[in-house]
């Protein structure tokens, strides 16, 4: 009897286009579009979030549903290399403003493939950063950094490579400043999974049974 693992990639957004979307690339004669999508958390600081989609017509300011999936993607520059990263949007509908409450909201399942990192932060709290790999349905791969803090990083540091893992979390973005060889400042924008729960993922027979 075979076994697989089902790797899962959902993400289910509720915010405010920002910018308007500009023209990305084609595929297939089909043209994609990226705009920017903030969504708020309960502290009041919002998550600025890249959204790729095959509509041209989001409003600046509009108020937008979206069902998707993160995409990783990998870049070279002057910089060096850059891991980008976006959400690919299946579905994207407009809010009206009575009906718009933020959500921002993560589903991944996929395979750890570099070894987990438990660090503290300046003030004690215990962090972990880890890499998922998770398969798209025709053979690639998105490579996503994921952070979890607290428990769930004690919980996280405890993988190994190769482990299966279902998560849950939020996309997150931050910014920070990165000085150049000359000195300079750049401010800089980093993305990754915050988790707010993370376990090990079962195996699933071919049958569809579950494999324990």
């Amino acid at each position: 009897m075979g076994v697989f693992f089902m790797d899962i990639n959902e993400v289910f957004l509720r915010g405010e286009a920002v910018t308007a979307p500009s023209f990305t690339h084609t595929v297939g004669g089909r043209s994609f579009y990226g705009f920017r999508l903030s969504v708020k958390r309960l502290s009041g600081v919002a998550d600025v979030i890249n959204v790729v989609t095959s509509c041209n017509d989001i409003e600046p300011f509009g108020l937008y549903e979206i069902t998707g999936s993160m995409r990783s993607r990998n870049t070279v520059d002057g910089d060096g290399r850059h891991l980008i990263l976006s959400v690919f949007a299946s579905s994207l509908r407009p809010l009206p403003k009575e009906e718009f409450v933020g959500e921002n909201t993560i589903l991944i399942c996929g395979t750890l493939c570099k070894p987990p990192i438990l660090r503290s932060t300046p003030l004690g709290r215990e962090l972990c950063d880890l890499p998922l790999a998770v398969r798209r349905p025709y053979g690639r791969a998105d490579f996503l950094p994921l952070i979890a803090w607290g428990r769930n990083a004690s919980i996280a540091s405890e993988f190994t490579v190769g482990s299966h893992l279902r998560c849950e979390g939020r996309i997150q973005s931050r910014e920070y400043v990165k000085r150049t060889e000359d000195g300079a400042e750049l401010l800089k924008t980093a993305y990754e999974v915050s988790l707010s729960r993370i376990d090990r993922a079962e195996d699933v027979s071919e049958d569809g049974e579950t494999v324990l």
